[in-house]
């Protein structure tokens, strides 16, 4: 299991991923779609990801906007686990 990163990993961290921001114990980054099925099948996307690294999102939808939040539960904060679904996540739109 990842361990949970050390306060002065974080900027390095994120700075792979500039489209997250860090919220606390997270990261989190809001999408915006043309409409809610399209809202949908990216939820979709980002769900096959997430099944296949056994490492899942909090995710909300509002319409055409979709939030995710990524933390490593277990450890209590953000793992390098968070940051590679981060960028597996934005490969999936420009």
């Amino acid at each position: 299991m990842a361990e949970r990163l050390p306060p002065d990993a974080l900027p390095p961290a994120l700075a792979t991923v500039p489209r997250w921001h860090l919220d606390g114990a997270e990261i989190r980054r809001e999408f915006r779609f043309p409409d809610f099925a399209a809202a949908l099948r990216f939820v979709n996307a980002v769900g096959d990801l997430a099944e296949s690294a056994n490492h899942h999102p909090d995710i909300d939808i509002r319409w055409n906007r979709v939030t995710l939040r990524l933390s490593t539960h277990s450890r209590g904060g953000l793992t390098d686990l968070d940051f590679a679904l981060a960028a597996r996540v934005d490969a999936l739109v420009p």
